[in-house]
């Protein structure tokens, strides 16, 4: 029987609602959350990310701004912006838009926004309280895979979930999330990556199974056990000239394989994707509660 297809599109629409009404009893006192998104350049793809963003924003209620400067721009230049936005009451999230130029150091840049308002929770004094199990805000595209489990009946507690990558923006803040004794977590978790010896017996001992290597269709079916769920973090770009724009997306698992294997599996694109923008309004609302102290209860 074809597995069930776990959809982050219906998903995130689904916690969006949720924002939405929770935005509008914001500012029924007063309140208007907001966000500063800084881009550096007109990498095709951050400009994508960005338009998105800023839609989403709009879509819950969300006051935000994006802030272009030239590919060019010093480093100089962008930490004084960073700082401008640290101090500026109307924004309660900030965010600098990745990769950024190679002569900017993307370390700097985010250790310079204030850990009150970093929305994407990359700066390690939020990485920090994750890990101890304290969190302020939480990595958008991590909480948005435990959403997507939680939301569709499969909770991680008490499963032995096995992550095949461990990169600073997906592996380890979800083995972080899961592994703490909290409602929604509370898992076994295994983390894999490219040192792992018998990868494919770890992975068969998974309940549920998260791919985050970046490596298109890595994970196969004789890597899955029957009944297992499957979250495929991965976005790939592969030619295929059968399509208009000559390449097309796939994750990081052998999707067609594994649907007839597995219990469930997120598909890509309009599976983990769609949930990390919405993951980042959850942020700047929580934000804005967090530094006004006026909450939608």
């Amino acid at each position: 029987m074809p597995a069930k297809i776990l959809s982050g599109t219906e998903i995130s629409a689904e916690v969006r609602r949720e924002l939405k009404e929770k935005v509008e009893k914001l500012k029924a006192k007063g309140l208007t959350p907001g966000l500063a998104m800084v881009r550096v350049g007109e990498d095709p793809a951050s400009v994508s990310y960005m338009k998105q963003k800023g839609k989403t924003s709009e879509e819950v209620g969300i006051y935000s701004e994006t802030i272009v400067f030239p590919g060019d721009t010093s480093e100089e230049v962008l930490l004084a912006k960073i700082a401008e936005l640290n101090k500026d009451p109307k924004f309660h999230g900030t965010l600098v838009q990745l990769p950024l130029p190679r002569h900017i150091n993307q370390d700097r840049v985010i250790n310079a926004i204030d850990p009150i308002k970093d929305a994407d929770c990359f700066h390690p004094v939020n990485v920090g309280k994750l890990l101890i199990g304290d969190p302020y805000l939480l990595p958008c595209t991590p909480h948005g895979v435990q959403q997507i489990l939680i939301r569709s009946g499969y909770s991680p507690e008490g499963k032995h979930v096995v992550i095949c990558g461990r990169s600073n923006l997906n592996g380890k803040p979800l083995f972080a999330i899961l592994i703490q004794k909290k409602t929604g977590a509370n898992a076994t978790v295994t983390v894999c990556h490219t040192g792992t010896k018998n990868l494919h017996e770890i992975t068969r001992s998974a309940d549920i199974l998260v791919a985050a290597m970046g490596s298109p269709k890595f994970i196969k079916a004789d890597m899955v056990k029957e009944g297992a769920v499957v979250v495929d973090i991965g976005v790939n770009r592969i030619q295929d000239p059968t399509t208009k724009s000559g390449f097309r997306l796939v994750g990081d698992t052998d999707f067609e394989a594994l649907k007839e294997k597995v219990e469930a599996i997120t598909p890509v694109p309009g599976g983990v994707g769609p949930m990390t923008v919405t993951m980042l309004m959850w942020n700047t609302i929580r934000a804005a509660e967090v530094q006004t102290g006026i909450t939608a209860e």
